[in-house]
């Protein structure tokens, strides 16, 4: 059986949403951050060398990074949900927002919660942050008006990546009403409730 390896207040939460959507059976590990930092426990080394969480557990298969996660999933067990067809435009589009999530928008939210906990020694930094936040907010806020999801007419694995970065933008999603709407709809869904429930509290580290 798929195992995940699932730190709480984590991207692995998406995981769980995502195997909730599709109904395919799995096992949870779970791992606490430490206090007063909140790093990963040093126990998730032992699955995998960089120590982080998601990662799963498939066979012979271990499987880091939420992204390359997503996409085993979906591939794996998704039967020809959740994905366009190879190849189309809209295929190149949700290509297009898998990656976009985790390698533009949530670097500046992170950059946030670390300049948030060095105060004033980060000031200088945090216009520069603010803007690229609010950039890329906007930008999303754009692609979602008028479309229930980010690729096509139905829930994809593009949704299951941008949503973290929606709550992770906490309440710097105030002044984005597309996006509010998005994210409480998203949160709303059935599966997602039945992962948070068996994932436990989930609260991000929004700045």
């Amino acid at each position: 059986m798929l195992k995940v390896h699932h730190l709480n207040n984590s991207r692995s939460q998406r995981i769980l949403w995502l195997l909730e959507e599709l109904g395919t059976p799995y096992e949870i590990v779970k791992y606490q951050r430490m206090q007063p930092v909140p790093f990963a426990p040093p126990e998730l080394k032992a699955v995998h060398p960089l120590g982080k969480s998601p990662v799963i557990s498939d066979g012979n298969k271990t499987i880091a990074e939420s992204g390359a996660i997503v996409e085993y999933i979906i591939d794996t067990y998704g039967k020809g949900r959740m994905k366009p067809k190879t190849g189309t435009d809209e295929y190149w589009k949700y290509i297009e927002w898998m990656h976009f999530a985790e390698g533009s928008a949530m670097l500046p939210l992170l950059m946030a919660l670390y300049t948030g906990m060095l105060g004033d020694a980060a000031a200088a930094l945090r216009p520069r942050v603010d803007s690229e936040i609010a950039n890329h907010l906007s930008y999303m806020e754009s692609a979602i008006k008028g479309h229930q999801f980010f690729v096509g007419n139905e829930l994809t694995g593009a949704d299951i990546q941008i949503l973290f970065v929606l709550e992770a933008a906490g309440a710097r999603l105030e002044p984005y009403p597309e996006l509010v709407k998005y994210r409480a709809r998203m949160q709303e869904r059935p599966a997602y409730k039945r992962g948070i429930e068996k994932g436990g509290p989930y609260q991000l580290m929004s700045r």
